[in-house]
C-alpha cells in the first residue's frame, strides 16, 4: 500500500483518486476550493465535474496542500497545464519543509504556453531532486466518465526510469484498468498533447455535417502530423501507433466526452470561440496547444497543414470552410513522404 496525494479535483483527478483508493492505497485528493473538498469528503460527490457519480465513501479531499502531501510516497499531478508550474512551486516548498522525496506522476495533457515545454520538463525544472524521486507520465485513451463506470481502459506509464514506470503500473492495475510501460517520455507527452488539436478539427467536421470518411481522413493525416513533430523532438515513431498516440487520438476524436471534440463541434455549428470556451465550464487544452504546436512546427520547419488550418480558425478568425478547401486543394504528394 502506498500513500498517494492526488493534486487536482477535476473529473480525471477525482476518478484516478477514487480508483487508487479502491486499489487499496491511502489517498488524499487536493483541490484549491474548500467547498469542493467538503463536498467530496462529506457528500461523496463532485457534481460539477462528475454529475451523479458516487465516490468511495473513504475518499478524503482537502484544500490544504500540507495535509495532502504529508507522508506521501507518490504525488500525482492532475491539474490543468497552465497551472502545473505554479502548483509545482507550492509542492516543492511543502516537500522541502517535510523533508520528503516522493515519486512524481503527472496525468495532464498539454504543452506549456510561451515556453512550449512538455509537462515533465516543467516539473523537472521546478522540482529539484532533493524533493522528489523519478517523474512518470500517465497517458492514453481514457475518458474519466468511462473509467468511473468501470469500462475497460489501457494506458501507458512512461519514464526514463523504467523501475519507476513499473511501480506506477502496479499502483493502477486492476481488472478493468491496464497499464503498459514505456521509456519514450517525449513521444508519450507529445502524442497526449497534440491529439487534442486534431480532436478540435474532428469536432468541427461533425458540426459541419461531414461523415465518417472525412473524419477518418482527418485522424489519419493528423496522426502523421503528430508523428512528424514528435520525431523532430526525438520521439520514437513507434510510440505514435501505441496507446498514447493513435489510441488517445481515436478516443478524443470520436467521443462526446471529449471537451476538445465538443468545442470543435460548436465551432463547426457557427459558435464563436469565446462563447464556446465560456459554455464549456472546463479547460479545453487543445486551444492553447494548437498555438504551441503551430509555433513549434515553424521552429522545427515541420509541415503540419491540418494544425495550421485549425490555428487559423482559432487565432486568426478564418472561415472553417475556406480552410478545409485550402487543405483539399494542396498539391498531391506521396502518403508516406
Amino acid at each position: 500500500m502506498k500513500k498517494i496525494a492526488v493534486l487536482g479535483a477535476g473529473s480525471w483527478g477525482t476518478v484516478l483518486a477514487n480508483l487508487l483508493l479502491k486499489n487499496g492505497h491511502q489517498v488524499t485528493l487536493w483541490t484549491h476550493k474548500p467547498e469542493q473538498a467538503a463536498e467530496i469528503t462529506q457528500q461523496h460527490t463532485n457534481q460539477h465535474y462528475l454529475p451523479d457519480f458516487m465516490l468511495d465513501q473513504n475518499l478524503r479531499a482537502t484544500a490544504d496542500l500540507t495535509t495532502a502531501l504529508t507522508g506521501a510516497d507518490v504525488v500525482l499531478f492532475v491539474v490543468p497545464t497552465k497551472a502545473t508550474r505554479e502548483v509545482a512551486k507550492k509542492v516543492v516548498a511543502v516537500l522541502t519543509e517535510l523533508k520528503q522525496q516522493p515519486t512524481i506522476i503527472h496525468a495532464s495533457k498539454g504543452l506549456e504556453q510561451q515556453s512550449h515545454k512538455r509537462l515533465s520538463e516543467v516539473l523537472t525544472e521546478e522540482m529539484p531532486v532533493t524533493t522528489r524521486k523519478a517523474i512518470v507520465v500517465l497517458s492514453g485513451p481514457s475518458h474519466a466518465e468511462d473509467v468511473a463506470a468501470g469500462d475497460i481502459t489501457s494506458l501507458t506509464a512512461a519514464s526514463s526510469d523504467l523501475a519507476a514506470a513499473e511501480m506506477v503500473q502496479r499502483l493502477f492495475m486492476n481488472d478493468y484498468f491496464r497499464v503498459y510501460t514505456n521509456t519514450d517520455v517525449v513521444g508519450v507527452e507529445m502524442g497526449a498533447a497534440l491529439k487534442n488539436v486534431i480532436a478540435i478539427g474532428a469536432g468541427a467536421l461533425h458540426g459541419l455535417g461531414y461523415g465518417d470518411n472525412t473524419k477518418a481522413a482527418l485522424m489519419t493525416r493528423g496522426l502523421a502530423e503528430i508523428s512528424r513533430l514528435g520525431v523532430a523532438f526525438g520521439a520514437n515513431p513507434l510510440t505514435f501507433i501505441g496507446l498514447s498516440g493513435v489510441g488517445d487520438l481515436i478516443v478524443t476524436c470520436t467521443s462526446v466526452h471529449s471537451r476538445n471534440w465538443r468545442a470543435g463541434n460548436q465551432l463547426g455549428q457557427g459558435e464563436p470561440l469565446d462563447a464556446v470556451l465560456k459554455n464549456m465550464g472546463m479547460v479545453v487544452e487543445g486551444v492553447a496547444t494548437t498555438k504551441a504546436a503551430y509555433e513549434l512546427a515553424e521552429q522545427k520547419q515541420v509541415e503540419m497543414p491540418i494544425t495550421t488550418a485549425i490555428y487559423h480558425v482559432l487565432y486568426q478568425q478564418k472561415d472553417i470552410g475556406t480552410e478545409i478547401a485550402s487543405l483539399m486543394q494542396r498539391a498531391g504528394k506521396m502518403e508516406l513522404a
